[in-house]
């Protein structure tokens, strides 16, 4: 599967954790958006489909708000899941007349309608999990951006490892057990190409500022930094269900 120099623990790891998420007999559809998590991604879950049984399927949304390069993206991710032999399916969206509809800020309607996207193609395909790509470095991001636009306990457990999307429908993240560099190792390892979003490298946005500028910061004291908001975002999960459960 992977060359000899890919680091020997990371991919026990992912199986481990991928394991618990997904088993025999699901319907897995991939969010496919052709950057290096979501490659990785479904490269991972292609070699685990066949271990596990569980039929894969990849989906990708088009927000109508690139132009060209957007239909690059999609044309990238069809031929990806060509050479992978994983069916391949697409919504386009218009995710700026989404926002405006429903006063969302561009980033925030875009969101809203990728899922709404990917709950139309998962109910046309059959799936009853819809598997995205974040990992490690996304979650420690999203516990420090909730820290500061302040939050309560819950903003603190960042973004869950599963929960519903829709009737029937589940999201489950796999890739929450390895970092950025490790899919991007991963990538290297398996000889995978992917696209890259320029807007990843601005300061536009407080998520790329703690991305670019914070969280190095951070790092320069602390190397583990990301690791230990990890685990810190798993406590507070468990801490806030087994309340719920008592409740």
């Amino acid at each position: 599967m992977t060359k000899k120099s890919f680091n020997a623990s990371v991919l026990p790891r992912m199986r481990a954790f991928a394991g618990r998420l997904i088993g025999r007999g699901d319907a897995v559809l991939v969010g496919l958006s052709g950057g290096a998590d979501s490659v990785c991604l479904l490269h991972f879950l292609r070699y685990l489909a066949g271990e596990k049984h569980f039929a894969l399927a990849a989906a990708h949304v088009n927000h109508g708000l690139r132009g060209k390069d957007a239909e690059a993206d999609q044309r990238f991710c069809r031929q990806l899941c060509k050479e992978l032999e994983i069916e391949f399916l697409t919504l386009k969206t218009d995710a700026k007349k989404y926002a405006d509809k429903f006063h969302l800020s561009p980033e925030h309607g875009a969101r809203k309608a990728r899922y709404e996207a990917f709950v139309k193609l998962a109910r046309k395909w059959g799936a009853n999990k819809l598997a995205l790509g974040h990992q490690l470095d996304d979650q420690a991001e999203t516990v420090l951006l909730n820290l500061l636009r302040g939050t309560k306990a819950k903003g603190l457990g960042g973004i869950p490892v599963r929960r519903p999307l829709a009737k029937g429908i589940e999201i489950v993240r796999p890739l929450l057990c390895i970092t950025r560099a490790e899919t991007e190792s991963y990538l290297q390892n398996n000889g995978l190409s992917h696209i890259t979003d320029q807007t990843n490298f601005e300061d536009v946005y407080t998520r790329n500022w703690i991305r670019s500028t914070l969280l190095p910061l951070l790092e320069t004291k602390q190397p583990q930094i990301k690791s230990h908001l990890s685990l810190l975002a798993q406590d507070i999960t468990r801490l806030l269900e087994e309340t719920s459960c008592r409740n």
